[in-house]
């Protein structure tokens, strides 16, 4: 985050690459418009109005004191970042303690499947040398009797692959950090990417709605510049309410892991039955971190119901399907494992 604020303050050092050209078009489009009304006032259609004529003026500064104005209109969306990364980063910290608090308990309960798995195998090879040497003086009533034995202890000696378990919770759980680590980025890199685009060429907005056909242009880029700016503060909104489904989900798979370590009540049938379903992880928490993703995409959807735009609109269906596609790729990957 820090390396994506460093580049949007750099980017944007590059707002005056068409100033020129954008007022010497203002210039030309400002003779268009006094010709337009002194013809207008001349034909009799019209009257003297002062503060019509005043707003090519205004508009001129605009251009002239573009870095200046572009800074003034963001502050207002970067006090709105500044609080909710605020929030977003006290609660962070509780995430990040109960995600380790989380991890020492797997450990906990990796070592007891390892204990249990390590007795199975002495089980299983005792049972082994018992089986060769008296197999052959037991009664049929006593085989099956063994059978019922034996059956279970290999059967929990196949399940407690603890390791090629561990690897595939800690594959799929890092798997779906990083999808909302690269959903975070992509709005963070659209968001420079469409403010510096706005910003660079901007002043031709302003000089266009010089003109009485393009007037709500500029009105248009203010309302497009705000709208991407409300990204940052959005996205840390967002953010901040998946860590409060992640705090959930941890607490939740925490009470869980502590059931499991606990020693009163038949830990082995607890064990077995977990260790049964493949992954030393509820999947709880690999859930919010997809669905954190997810909602990450729909940033420039949510900023679009606070400032409307058309322009943004298109951008945020753009968005929508590649969530969409993004989300088949998911469950793609999740089905191979």
């Amino acid at each position: 985050m820090h390396f994506l604020k460093g580049m949007k303050n750099t980017v944007w050092t590059h707002f005056d690459t068409f100033i020129t050209d954008a007022q010497a078009l203002a210039a030309i489009f400002m003779l268009i418009f006094f010709a337009i009304k002194s013809y207008e006032m001349m034909a009799g259609d019209k009257k003297m109005e002062i503060m019509p004529l005043l707003r090519p003026f205004g508009l001129v500064m605009v251009i002239i004191w573009w870095g200046t104005f572009t800074r003034v209109l963001a502050y207002p969306t970067d006090i709105v970042a500044a609080k909710t990364e605020s929030l977003f980063d006290s609660g962070q910290i509780e995430v990040n303690n109960l995600r380790l608090q989380r991890a020492k308990l797997m450990v906990e309960v990796a070592d007891q499947l390892t204990t249990i798995q390590a007795e199975t195998e002495i089980a299983e090879k005792e049972a082994d040398t018992w089986y060769g040497q008296a197999w052959d003086a037991v009664t049929s009533t006593v085989k099956e009797g063994f059978a019922s034995v034996w059956n279970p202890i290999v059967e929990l000696k196949n399940r407690m692959q603890v390791g090629l378990q561990l690897l595939a919770t800690y594959t799929l759980e890092t798997l779906a950090v990083w999808i909302l680590r690269i959903c975070v980025y992509i709005i963070f890199i659209i968001q420079i990417i469409y403010s510096t685009i706005l910003i660079i060429l901007g002043p031709f907005s302003v000089a266009v709605s010089i003109l009485p056909a393009f007037r709500d242009s500029f009105g248009t880029w203010i309302a497009r510049f705000i709208s991407v700016n409300l990204y940052s503060g959005i996205a840390y909104l967002v953010m901040h309410i998946a860590s409060l489904f992640q705090q959930y989900a941890m607490e939740a798979e925490i009470t869980r892991y502590q059931q499991l370590v606990d020693s009163t009540g038949d830990t082995m049938e607890k064990m077995a039955v977990f260790a049964g379903n493949g992954l030393l992880s509820f999947g709880i928490v690999i859930v919010t971190f997809l669905i954190g993703g997810l909602t990450m995409l729909t940033v420039p959807s949510i900023s679009t119901w606070i400032v409307s735009t058309s322009g943004i609109t298109s951008a945020a269906s753009t968005m929508g399907r590649g969530a969409t596609n993004a989300t088949r790729m998911a469950r793609r990957m999740i089905a191979k494992f």
